[in-house]
């Protein structure tokens, strides 16, 4: 039966006993076929399998990308996240749309997958992880619910590495965004510095957050962390400087944000990160985002003394992760840590009781 099937993926493999044998599967990461090539049975194997993988939507992997989707779990991401998430599904349904469930269970699947992501990585390695990160998540939803049986993306490591031990802002990056940048980003530099928040959660911040002493938010990250969480609750004291720039604004209402645009209107995420952006290079400031000033507020209180449950505190982070910040990413093993360290070994030694010298 000379008939011939487009999609075909050979491979062959050598036995313990060196005979070499071949097998056929329907497509890249498809089933494998049954039968000599040719015969009626391989045939056979093949329709059955191109009828499975035209099956409805439910039985492939797009299935679970719009069932995740409509679940409570999306739902409940913060805005910025379930966009973004969108975007990484966009190019996992691209990829593995018509995949079907039940050949996730096949031992090749995770090498597939995996050098999917190494493909992305050629690009993008950022990319790359994020999209392997929420292909995981979804699996692991679908795993829990009984929706599939096999978790082809568990773990599998990072292909970016990256080390933010350099980024964080100086006090001169600090002097001149203030006399470069227009007034109305001054509080949110000042806001950021003093209180280590994330930028959605400050330019959310409300007046009646603000008692004149202390700010109270709910930090939006945390949300849904747990189901039905209300996210983590934040008391930071106010420091004497951001209390000056606060108590010189005009007083607003309870619901009015504290941070707004030049216009008076409050921020939309994207408004602010791109006029944030482009007042950061005005002043001429590189290598440091906006994302660096909560490592920096970690690091500033660290370098005056504070210690790592304070930190926590103050910035909403776990005990863990400030350890990890301060151990791997934002002290960059500052010179006044030695100095400090050497300065406070002296004062001990000094106040020691100097031994009277041999006869």
């Amino acid at each position: 039966m000379d008939i011939k099937l487009k999609g075909i993926n050979r491979t062959s493999k050598r036995l313990s006993d060196g005979t070499k044998v071949t097998y056929f599967y329907a497509w890249k990461g498809g089933p494998r076929l049954t039968g000599e090539p040719g015969s009626r049975e391989f045939l056979d194997s093949y329709q059955e399998a191109t009828r499975n993988r035209d099956a409805p939507s439910k039985d492939k992997v797009r299935g679970l990308l719009d069932a995740y989707q409509d679940a409570v779990e999306f739902k409940n991401l913060a805005a910025r996240t379930r966009s973004d998430y969108k975007k990484m599904i966009a190019i996992i349904d691209k990829e593995y749309g018509d995949f079907p469930l039940a050949a996730l269970d096949d031992r090749r699947t995770r090498p597939e997958m995996l050098a999917w992501r190494d493909r992305l990585a050629a690009t993008s390695a950022r990319q790359a992880d994020y999209a392997w990160a929420v292909l995981a998540r979804i699996f692991s939803w679908a795993l829990d619910r009984g929706l599939i049986t096999a978790h082809p993306a568990r773990a599998g490591g990072r292909t970016y590495r990256s080390s933010r031990s350099a980024n964080v802002w100086t006090a001169e990056d600090e002097a001149a965004f203030y006399a470069k940048a227009p007034e109305h980003l001054h509080l949110a530099l000042c806001l950021a510095l003093w209180t280590g928040q994330r930028q959605g959660d400050l330019i959310r911040l409300t007046w009646g957050q603000y008692d004149g002493t202390h700010i109270r938010l709910i930090q939006s990250k945390t949300v849904s962390k747990v189901r039905n969480s209300s996210g983590k609750r934040i008391l930071i004291p106010v420091g004497a400087p951001l209390k000056v720039r606060l108590d010189a604004c005009p007083p607003g209402p309870a619901r009015q944000t504290i941070l707004l645009t030049s216009r008076g209107t409050p921020w939309t995420e994207n408004g602010f990160r791109a006029s944030w952006n482009t007042a950061r290079a005005e002043a001429g400031i590189a290598g440091v985002t906006f994302h660096d000033l909560r490592g920096t507020a970690v690091t500033r209180l660290a370098l005056a003394g504070a210690t790592p449950p304070e930190i926590a505190t103050v910035t909403g982070h776990s005990l863990k992760d400030v350890n990890e910040i301060l151990d791997a990413h934002y002290l960059n093993r500052d010179p006044r840590l030695g100095e400090s360290a050497i300065r406070k070994l002296e004062s001990q030694i000094a106040t020691r009781k100097t031994p009277d010298p041999p006869n």
